[in-house]
């Protein structure tokens, strides 16, 4: 398996799902749906609600705790609303980075129980949803939401989990 993620765990509590691993077949099956280069990286944070309460205060002026956020490197984004962003090239940008990704382990655990979704499950949701955000995949608007939402639905299928979306269907 191809190393991507360039993990920080703040919350020892991520130690004990494999996150390293979770990442990587995650973002490996992106980058191989999308034809993306397997050498792109993206760094994580795993953390806590107080942690992720705080970033997102910060950078989303928003003080509340939420379960994954995403920094992405460049801007990918169509000109057009409801069309697919632009796929990044190695060969365009000096960093090999795509961004930040922080991910909240409360609000993941209790996340996945309020909704009857396995934690793992939910936690390949999340960082794929992290990711797709990255690659600046968006749901501000229905057009963007419905791109986004479908392309995660479908990889999430490939990886063996069912429609996170299926009750707003």
């Amino acid at each position: 398996m191809i190393n991507i993620a360039d993990i920080l765990i703040e919350d020892k509590r991520w130690n004990d799902f494999r996150l390293q691993n979770l990442a990587d077949k995650t973002f490996g099956i992106i980058f191989e749906n999308l034809i993306l280069s397997s050498k792109w990286k993206i760094s994580i944070l795993a953390c806590n609600d107080a942690k992720i309460t705080e970033l997102n205060a910060e950078f989303r002026d928003k003080p509340t705790a939420t379960n994954v956020l995403s920094w992405p490197n460049y801007n990918l984004k169509s000109q057009q609303v409801g069309e697919v962003p632009k796929k990044p090239s190695l060969s365009v940008y000096e960093d090999d980075s795509l961004g930040d990704i922080a991910i909240s382990f409360d609000t993941c655990k209790r996340e996945a129980a309020d909704n009857n979704v396995d934690f793992i499950d939910h936690i390949i949701h999340l960082l794929m949803h992290g990711c797709l955000h990255l690659l600046n995949y968006d749901h501000i608007n229905e057009a963007d939401a419905i791109i986004m939402e479908e392309l995660e639905t479908r990889l999430l299928k490939v990886m063996g989990i069912s429609d996170p979306y299926l009750e707003n269907k």
